[in-house]
């Protein structure tokens, strides 16, 4: 449990040098930048699935109130990652999103209430994205890259890959993910002139694939080496959240990449 800790003070140290505020364009959509009717489309359709999110955070702190750290954890992690803003071909940047982990460890609801307050917070004191695009960046990020992430992972552990290669696989994916939905969230609201929906989708992910492709399998690496230090020191943890297979009476650690 201590080097848990330590490594919860180590990710939000980095958390704060890294990602004091500085001007950029990253892909959280910026303030303002939805039309109010979009705006609105995606606050509503994220709504239900935050309260259902807090009704599984509740259950599961309730029933174990030991993984209140390994949650924190999780969202300092995604705070992190998704507060970086790495510099794009285009001029403007790209970031990683962080919803791998937690979603693999508490599940894709519980993860969309730590995403939506994680780019609550980023918008209130990074200026990275905003109060009015929130419910859109939270659907992209907070709910459509945490559930492709806890699918992905089911996938894999349910054709019997190892924990190390479900685990990159779940972010990965649910980096890239997240970029496809803001790319036609952008594309909705903003239709080319000439081949409509699909040629403004093609425009913005065109835009950020150069760089997101990277971003996400390093993404992918890092949340493993993550879960590899959790899986040495958080066994306890772990197996109440039934990530290892358990073995006569006890925990099989399974090889990671």
């Amino acid at each position: 449990m201590y080097k848990v800790k330590k490594l919860s003070f180590i990710v939000i140290v980095l958390g704060i040098i890294l990602v004091m505020p500085k001007t950029a364009h990253a892909m959280h959509i910026m303030e303002g930048f939805l039309p109010i009717k979009w705006a609105l489309i995606w606050t509503v359709a994220s709504l239900p699935l935050l309260i259902w999110g807090v009704i599984s955070i509740t259950k599961q702190l309730s029933k174990n109130p030991q993984l209140k750290l390994l949650l924190g954890l999780s969202g300092a992690f995604t705070f992190v990652l998704s507060a970086l803003k790495i510099p794009s071909v285009t001029g403007s940047s790209s970031h990683p999103t962080g919803v791998g982990l937690g979603a693999v460890l508490f599940g894709p609801l519980a993860m969309s209430v730590i995403g939506c307050i994680v780019l609550l917070f980023q918008a209130l004191f990074l200026a990275h994205g905003g109060i009015t695009t929130l419910g859109a960046n939270t659907f992209s990020m907070a709910i459509v890259g945490p559930c492709v992430a806890y699918g992905i992972f089911k996938l894999s552990k349910k054709i019997r890959l190892s924990n190390g290669i479900a685990i990159f696989l779940a972010a990965f994916f649910g980096d890239i993910m997240t970029y496809v939905t803001t790319s036609l969230q952008l594309a909705l609201a903003f239709p080319a002139e000439t081949g409509g929906l699909a040629a403004s989708a093609v425009k913005f992910l065109s835009i950020f694939a150069v760089t997101q492709i990277p971003l996400a399998i390093s993404e992918g690496l890092l949340t493993v080496i993550i879960f590899n230090f959790l899986a040495t020191y958080s066994k306890t943890e772990l197996s109440l959240l039934n990530i290892f297979k358990k073995k006569e009476g006890g925990i099989k650690h399974e090889p990671s990449l």
